[in-house]
């Protein structure tokens, strides 16, 4: 099996970084959920919140680079002109053209709310660090926040598979 430059950088774009952007939703949500002082020694919550500040973070700049270059390299090839690119094919069907119309226009929108959400709670993290341990209001705000930012990756992430599927970028 080989891999053009294109589908080279597309599977870095949606696999790879997708991937573990989902690693780090997962630690991180742990991470938060679990960070409560009747749970913890008082060693058990720098080690604890060290690695929450490093999982959110990671959680945050995977984001980026998957709306980064999904914006700047990916999406210019959909949006090629000519009768060969995604989008044309997509549009020429009118059994596939909703893909477009409503799938892709809506992907491309949605997915930066992800990095946006990610950073939001990352910072915080950061911010609050092991005093995070004595608020669990905002552990909970922070989780919701977390999860919009999980929720709209995979929004923006199925569109991306099921438009590729529908018409791969050559």
């Amino acid at each position: 099996m080989s891999l053009t430059d294109r589908e080279t950088l597309a599977a870095l774009h949606g696999m790879i970084f997708g991937a573990l952007f989902l690693l780090a939703f997962a630690g991180g949500f742990a991470g938060l959920y679990s960070l409560r002082p009747a749970l913890l020694t008082p060693q058990g919550i720098v080690e604890r919140s060290r690695r929450l500040m490093a999982g959110t973070w990671a959680m945050a700049l995977v984001a980026w680079a998957t709306v980064i270059t999904g914006t700047f390299i990916v999406y210019p090839w959909y949006r090629a002109k000519g009768p060969t690119s995604a989008k044309s094919i997509l549009l020429s069907n009118v059994n596939t053209a909703d893909w477009h119309n409503f799938g892709m226009e809506w992907k491309e929108h949605i997915a930066w709310i992800a990095p946006i959400l990610a950073t939001v709670v990352a910072v915080i993290v950061a911010y609050y660090g092991v005093r995070l341990v004595k608020h669990p209001r905002l552990r909970i705000v922070l989780l919701i926040v977390f999860t919009l930012a999980f929720a709209s990756a995979a929004v923006a992430g199925l569109f991306g598979a099921f438009i590729t599927k529908a018409a791969p970028i050559h």
